[in-house]
């Protein structure tokens, strides 16, 4: 294994890994208009991506915990309908950076508040599956909603431990202050990623900034 400050690495997906705002921001339109409610403003839809849908519908959205838990069911229908895969497109770089992390024998793993169904859909799609030990995202429950960021950060140690990877210095790489919260009570480290949906603000807590994916090389194995 190359020398790093980390024992593994554990990637957002929405954000971070892939750009899905062009299927996300119409299908979230259309669950509005079931609602007969006028979408937000689209300089506010990005906000939406990366949080868990239920509480973005329920908080930002201003709907009921029932009605996020019925939008948050018919945003899957249409997921479903649309394709998990499709109008994704991943950030230049990321390949790259996971491709050089898979040489140096880093363990990598996905940790997203997206459902883990559409996440296992994008890293198959854009042959991204190989470089990663396991691919972890939010599971529902029978109410629509998901687990949250520390449950999904949780699976993926567990799930790492259980398949033999050392996670005694593990790093998260994210765009929200969800990851910054999510990671906070495992005392994980977060790289923040520029490129993203969060504001500046978002980054409080975080151990760096970086503007680029291909900028992590330098923190994930430096002297590479």
């Amino acid at each position: 294994m190359a020398d790093s400050p980390y024992s593994c690495v554990l990637w957002d997906v929405d954000g971070t890994i892939a750009d899905a705002s062009a299927g996300i921001l119409p299908r979230l339109a259309e669950v509005f208009a079931s609602y007969g409610k006028p979408a937000p403003p689209a300089d506010e839809l990005s906000l939406w991506i990366g949080p868990p849908m239920f509480e973005s519908f329920r908080d930002r959205g201003g709907m009921t915990t029932e009605q996020a838990e019925q939008a948050v069911l018919r945003y899957r229908e249409l997921a479903a309908r649309d394709g998990y895969a499709a109008s994704v497109a991943i950030y230049p770089g990321i390949p790259e950076v996971m491709s050089a992390l898979a040489d140096a024998g880093i363990p990598q793993a996905t940790a997203s508040s997206k459902p883990e169904n559409q996440v296992i859909a994008i890293v198959e799609h854009y042959d991204l599956a190989r470089f990663l030990t396991v691919t972890a995202g939010a599971r529902p429950d029978t109410a629509g909603r998901h687990d949250d960021k520390a449950t999904v950060i949780r699976s993926a140690l567990d799930r790492l431990i259980a398949a033999g990877v050392d996670v005694s210095r593990p790093v998260l790489i994210g765009d929200r202050h969800h990851d910054v919260e999510g990671a906070s009570p495992f005392g994980i480290p977060v790289l923040f990623a520029d490129w993203g949906f969060g504001e500046p603000s978002e980054a409080e807590g975080a151990v760096a900034h970086v503007a680029t994916p291909t900028d992590l090389l330098p923190l994930l194995l430096p002297g590479s």
